[in-house]
């Protein structure tokens, strides 16, 4: 009796109609997701920069006011003690150090301010780094 050896084969790995079924849905999925997770991370800088505005600098310069009855002529007085500031107590940050808004630029101090004329205005100039552009962002905005 003869036995007969049957050599199976087995393949085994994807079809190239798999593997592009695969890719096409890879990329649809990108194409939804990407845009929200760019989108988010501006809209994180600008927030940064409102919380920044409203909240560390704004508590600088109230402090520095409340210390010596008016605002400082420049952010700097933040840091060094101006001749004219009879009871500065700072510097008011900590580290001792003007913050920079998200893009990396200084914020933008004036006082008297343009927008709040009795007190201060406070803004960052944005992603384009121009001031009096539409991405501005100032303590006189809602």
């Amino acid at each position: 009796m003869k036995i007969q050896n049957r050599i199976i084969k087995k393949t085994s790995g994807f079809t190239l109609t798999e593997i592009m079924l695969v890719v096409v849905i890879i990329g649809i999925l990108a194409a939804l997701v990407i845009p929200k997770i760019a989108g988010q991370s501006e809209r994180a800088r600008v927030t940064a920069a409102t919380t920044d505005i409203n909240g560390g600098i704004k508590s600088a310069l109230g402090q520095y006011e409340v210390d010596n009855g008016f605002y400082p002529k420049s952010l700097n007085d933040l840091l060094v003690a101006p001749s004219n500031a009879k009871n500065w107590h700072g510097p008011y940050f900590d580290p001792p150090k003007l913050p920079l808004d998200p893009w990396g630029n200084p914020y933008i101090y004036y006082f008297p301010g343009k927008h709040n004329g009795s007190s201060y205005d406070l803004s960052s100039a944005g992603a384009d780094a121009k001031e009096g552009t539409d991405d501005d962002i100032g303590n006189w905005q809602k």
